[in-house]
């Protein structure tokens, strides 16, 4: 080979060497230049779990939303229960007490009836119903006067109730006459074609308002003088039983 031969093959093995020299040093800055790129790009990839996170701010907001109403709540449940107890503390409104208060039963405000009775012998029954609108007591015992009797029966004495008795309207009272003696041991007897009731006030000195006069039978009763009366009382069971 001559010398300009290898001369020229020196020269082209040398551009060769040049070239792929310059090829890797283009490489590798781009190479540099990607991996710069790829490490700016790592710390935004690792920081977007973070921003899908719920910020504090939103944690705290919540929980103070929470709060807001949970004391509203409780409020409102104290408020109701104060409004509460104020309406059951305040009073009902009440009638006046006079209107409340029972008025003494008598004849222009009851309906009396007087029926004879089978058993007891001899005896006859006093029912007196309230017709008014307001309650009334029967104080003490009917003051009863058959006829043209110038004075009127005793009571028995035993038979006087614990409590006076209180006829709501509608309501009725009773007490039972003892007419004659069962054995016939009675004096002064006479057949009696009228009745009048007096009714006692609450001192029970004389009577008060209007008398009643329930009707007989037609053929009269017979009364002597053991003639006497019971208390009124608040069940009829309790007045025949004397």
């Amino acid at each position: 080979m001559s010398s300009t031969s290898r001369t020229r093959l020196v020269v082209a093995a040398t551009a060769t060497v040049l070239a792929a020299l310059s090829l890797t040093a283009c490489n590798d800055g781009a190479g540099t230049e990607d991996e710069g790129r790829a490490a700016g790009t790592s710390p935004s990839a690792a920081s977007s779990p973070a921003t899908a996170t719920p910020a504090p701010s939103a944690t705290t907001d919540s929980s103070a939303t929470t709060g807001a109403s949970a004391a509203a709540g409780s409020s409102g449940t104290g408020s109701a229960g104060g409004a509460a107890t104020a309406a059951t503390r305040t009073p009902a409104s009440k009638a006046p007490a006079s209107s409340a208060k029972p008025v003494t039963c008598e004849g222009s405000t009851t309906r009396t009836v007087a029926a004879p009775l089978t058993r007891p012998v001899n005896h006859m029954l006093l029912t007196v119903t309230n017709t008014g609108s307001k309650s009334c007591n029967l104080y003490g015992y009917p003051a009863v006067r058959f006829g043209e009797a110038q004075s009127v029966p005793p009571v028995i004495e035993a038979s006087q109730p614990q409590a006076v008795v209180t006829l709501a309207p509608g309501e009725s009272g009773y007490a039972s006459v003892n007419l004659a003696a069962a054995d016939g041991s009675g004096a002064n007897g006479y057949t009696a074609k009228s009745l009048t009731v007096y009714f006692q006030g609450r001192s029970g000195n004389g009577s008060v308002g209007t008398a009643a006069h329930p009707s007989l039978p037609a053929k009269g009763l017979y009364v002597d003088d053991s003639l006497k009366v019971t208390y009124w009382q608040q069940s009829m069971d309790d007045a025949v039983s004397w």
